[in-house]
């Protein structure tokens, strides 16, 4: 069953400390605050229209294990649109926890490099609700939080995922991500013609010309973009970008 019937655009919370943040590029030390209450930012995007919302835990993906889930609980508490998480689920048992804190899906991405029969088991305990997350930096796979560059190239890791039976893989363009550079739709064309399960796309969205593009490739398998920091910045918000994605 697919993910979505139509192109979705898709806000994100990155939590860093039990606070709102983005990243400059997936680097820690390049961190922007924009919230301390990050119920209150996901109430807003539902609010505003949001079919599922991205949490990512920054802190968890560095330290190999789940670090926000307090956070995670009051997301779900505060809303009733989808909610996927990712960060720190390197065990079979963290991405149960993570499901009984309130995820409806939930992104693996260096676990599925570093322990590959994690990705199998979890796909086939949680069918359908399972996303590979692949991190490219120079077509190749970054792994730990970004912290280090694997061998490993992006269509490698898509293959990979596929095998795994994942309902869609997210790719991040390290090198625009948080950048609001614009979205490089070329990458993001070529990986969904290759990986064979459809592609979230993310990384440098910064204008509503950046979604309508990403949007234009529905029919090549990418059904939606995640965007962060023009959203907090307010270049658009998120009812156009909805709007405009249609």
């Amino acid at each position: 069953m697919p993910l979505f019937n139509h192109f979705t655009v898709i806000p994100a919370i990155d939590l860093k400390g039990g606070k709102v943040v983005r990243l400059l590029r997936g680097e820690m030390a390049n961190a922007t605050t924009y919230g301390e209450d990050p119920a209150e930012a996901a109430r807003s995007f539902e609010r505003d229209g949001a079919e599922l919302i991205h949490v990512v835990d920054l802190d968890g993906a560095i330290a190999g294990e789940p670090r926000n889930r307090d956070a995670i609980h009051a997301i779900r508490g505060a809303v009733r649109c989808r909610i996927d998480v990712s960060g720190g689920l390197r065990s079979i048992e963290a991405v149960r926890q993570t499901f009984e804190a309130g995820a409806d899906v939930i992104s693996i991405g260096s676990a599925a490099f570093l322990n590959p029969q994690l990705i199998k088991d979890a796909c086939a305990e949680f069918p359908g609700r399972v996303i590979g997350s692949i991190d490219a930096r120079n077509g190749r796979l970054a792994i730990k939080g970004w912290v280090e560059t694997s061998e490993l190239t992006v269509p490698d890791a898509a293959a990979r995922f596929r095998a795994a039976s994942v309902t869609a893989v997210t790719v991040t363009d390290i090198s625009r991500d948080g950048t609001q550079a614009g979205a490089n739709a070329e990458v993001f064309a070529a990986v969904a013609s290759q990986a064979g399960v459809p592609v979230i796309a993310s990384g440098g969205v910064a204008t509503l010309d950046d979604l309508r593009g990403l949007a234009k490739l529905f029919n090549v398998g990418v059904i939606g973009a995640i965007t962060g920091r023009a959203l907090y910045e307010r270049r658009f918000s998120l009812p156009d970008a909805i709007a405009a994605t249609r």
